[in-house]
């Protein structure tokens, strides 16, 4: 049986979809971008701390469903400009513990909001 995920934590979903879907023990978390919960603006132009705000929205939907960035074992990581790898990858980092997931990181035309990164993960308990 799947169960919906929802926060206030993290910002309300754009679209037609759920913050995240817990199936038989793992969890979907949509693609979260930079905004900040409370006022579902974007954090700030800066690529570093869209990536953080980013990654703290997916921690606080992870939390809300009992679970933690160490139970992450796949992400997918869009950027704007592949230019900002490095910096998107020192804030990544932080996140992810001793035991980095599985990942994908691709440069796509366009995103939500015209932010500069989306992050999405799998996560097992």
């Amino acid at each position: 049986m799947k169960k919906v995920i929802h926060t206030d934590k993290a910002p309300a979903a754009l679209g037609p979809y759920s913050q995240a879907i817990e199936v038989n023990g793992v969890l979907y978390v949509s693609g979260q971008i930079p905004f900040v919960p409370e006022t579902m603006t974007l954090v700030s132009d800066c690529v570093k701390a869209q990536t953080r705000q980013s990654l703290e929205n997916v921690k606080a939907i992870l939390e809300e469903a009992g679970y933690s960035m160490q139970d992450v074992v796949k992400a997918g990581v869009f950027i704007k400009n592949m230019d900002d790898f490095a910096a998107i990858n020192e804030v990544y980092a932080e996140y992810l513990g001793d035991v980095k997931p599985a990942r994908a990181c691709v440069e796509v035309a366009r995103l939500p909001k015209d932010v500069k990164v989306e992050i999405e993960v799998v996560a097992v308990k």
